[in-house]
């Protein structure tokens, strides 16, 4: 009776896009929250990027009434229940709301998963500022790293500085279609609880959105979080204060959060390394598009397998160099976001498959992207030309020899072929020896 007392609010879960990946977790999610009603709202709210869709003639839906003109998105997704555009022929649980409103879809969340493509996390969090609770908590699901002038920097660190909110990550070896049709699988989840979380009631007049503005009422927030340091660049300040969760809601421990994502399909390990799950699932795109160019050119498993190799080597580096003792090796080398989702993403993954296609058809890979990915935009070439920015940035390119390889395969200045001399460490050696 006490704990029924204590909690009695439930979370409110929004996912913040609804791509082919974004759909895959709103579908995983809304399942866990009609199953967990205790702990959450079973109503999951879905943010859309408006557009306008027409069925297919051959997707089952033909007959509907709804076929035979453009419809919006949204209204497909929440009369036919699918996703027919990103996610088509997998049910979506009823539970699920698309909205086109990003404002309404966030308000009175307290768990916002964000899983869209990363070139608009900016603009996006430009927009939710002032439109969430103050005390919401955040798992980043994007692949990615930003990179600018003044270093590189996690997603889920950025969306969290940007927001004033504490933010995780989600990465493994997640094809998306493979966990919508409920293929068994694992993922990793980074989820460090702030001490402060559920330890102290709502504040009185506490707004229904976050601070207005760039800058947040530190008057307001009682509580801070260690940031993740910038790598590269200036540091500036890595303490970001938050406000408390609430101990009316259910507190957000690694046993709530694996109650949200895990299912007897797609099984959850929860570990406190943001860095290593943030860089596992950013960097391995780029080690794809090696994997990618040389399955291309028929050099069969053993050439893919070096590659692979090398790359799961540089990961390690770069999380080291740049991140220091925040971030575990053994995050990279026992960890689906690590070594699994490395292996999966170079067997099977888009940026892969891309890349193998490009090779093999003797055409760029920008328009096989265009061809193949629906709209939608290989995470692996952006990745690879924002790296290999930062690394020329700290005169570090040498180093990391096949994030370099790939840069410069991209770039037309080698050939695929030409990547086993680029990352040959060992005749740098033998020269160095004389």
């Amino acid at each position: 009776m006490t704990s029924l007392a204590v909690h009695s609010k439930k979370h409110k879960v929004c996912i913040v896009g609804s791509g082919n990946w974004g759909t895959t977790i709103a579908k995983v999610v809304a399942e866990n929250t009609n199953e967990h009603g205790d702990i959450f709202e079973p109503e999951v709210q879905m943010w859309v990027f408006e557009e306008e869709y027409e069925i297919p003639k051959d997707s089952k839906h033909a007959s509907s009434e709804l076929a035979g003109k453009t419809q919006k998105l949204t209204e497909l997704i929440n009369t036919l229940h699918e996703n027919v555009k990103y996610l088509p022929n997998i049910a979506l649980p009823k539970n699920i709301v698309a909205n086109p409103d990003l404002a309404d879809a966030v308000k009175d969340a307290t768990i916002l998963v964000f899983n869209l493509p990363h070139q608009f996390i900016g603009r996006i969090c430009d927009q939710l500022k002032g439109k969430i609770v103050p005390y919401a908590r955040g798992i980043s699901c994007i692949k990615g790293l930003e990179v600018s002038d003044s270093g590189c920097q996690l997603f889920s660190d950025s969306i969290g500085a940007k927001l004033g909110i504490y933010c995780g990550a989600l990465s493994g070896a997640n094809i998306a279609t493979e966990v919508a049709q409920e293929k068994f699988s694992e993922t990793t989840v980074a989820y460090e609880p702030p001490t402060m979380d559920s330890q102290q009631p709502t504040p009185a007049g506490t707004p229904g959105g976050s601070p207005h503005g760039s800058h947040l009422d530190l008057t307001q927030l009682d509580g801070e979080v260690k940031r993740q340091p910038r790598a590269g660049g200036k540091q500036g300040d890595r303490k970001q204060r938050l406000m408390a969760l609430p101990t009316e809601y259910p507190p957000l421990s690694h046993k709530n959060m694996t109650k949200l994502f895990h299912r007897p399909y797609f099984h959850v390990h929860l570990i406190n390394d943001v860095v290593g799950v943030s860089l596992g699932g950013a960097l391995k795109n780029i080690v794809a598009l090696a994997a990618g160019f040389v399955d291309g050119l028929g050099w069969g498993d053993n050439a893919k397998a070096a590659v692979m190799r090398v790359g799961i080597v540089e990961e390690v580096k770069f999380g080291k160099t740049f991140f220091g003792d925040s971030v575990r090796t053994a995050t990279f080398t026992e960890e689906s976001c690590g070594v699994a989702d490395l292996i999966t993403s170079c067997s099977g993954g888009r940026n892969f498959r891309c890349a193998k296609m490009a090779v093999q058809e003797g055409k760029n890979i920008d328009d096989i992207e265009k061809r193949e990915l629906n709209g939608q935009k290989l995470q692996g070439t952006s990745t690879a030309y924002e790296v290999h920015s930062f690394l020329k940035a700290e005169g570090k390119e040498d180093e990391f020899p096949l994030f370099t390889a790939v840069w410069r395969v991209l770039e037309g200045e080698k050939q695929p072929h030409d990547i086993p001399d680029m990352i040959n460490t060992t005749a740098k050696i033998l020269n160095q020896m004389g």
